[in-house]
């Protein structure tokens, strides 16, 4: 976890190195298939490491970029493969972190300790988990 006015990217090492999805069987995945990420995320270092990796990136390309990529002409290289179908995909996760940021307290971040930030998402997200529970009841009832 950053300090709430750090970029995010500085967490990106961590993020990566933590990562551990369940299988039915045997260990846990520690690498995705796939990346999806903003544009503050393309970077040349985190677009070389998910390469060695053999991890797809779906991260579009930044304005300056691509600029000084076409000022290259031909030396610039290929843009990186992008797509849009699948950048689209995000909105479930931006839509997820905006209804965490509905409540003040996460949105702020007035915990100073990592734990109790942490904490308080938690409940948030079983507060958000509960009323969206009992929106589906009401609709089906």
């Amino acid at each position: 976890m950053t300090a709430g006015q750090r970029h995010d990217r500085i967490g990106y090492d961590q993020v990566m190195a933590g990562i551990r999805m369940p299988r039915r069987r045997g260990r846990p995945r520690t690498r995705p298939a796939r990346l999806l990420a903003d544009k503050a995320y393309s970077v040349a270092a985190i677009r070389t490491g998910l390469r060695r990796r053999g991890i797809a990136a779906t991260i579009p390309e930044r304005r300056d970029q691509r600029k000084n990529r076409l000022n290259r002409g031909s030396r610039g290289g290929r843009p990186p493969r992008f797509d849009t179908d699948r950048y689209r995909q995000r909105n479930t996760v931006e839509r997820a972190i905006s209804k965490l940021k509905q409540f003040r307290a996460v949105a702020t971040r007035y915990g100073k300790r990592a734990y109790m930030y942490l904490a308080t998402v938690d409940i948030a997200t079983i507060k958000i988990w509960l009323r969206d529970l009992t929106k589906d009841q009401q609709h089906t009832a």
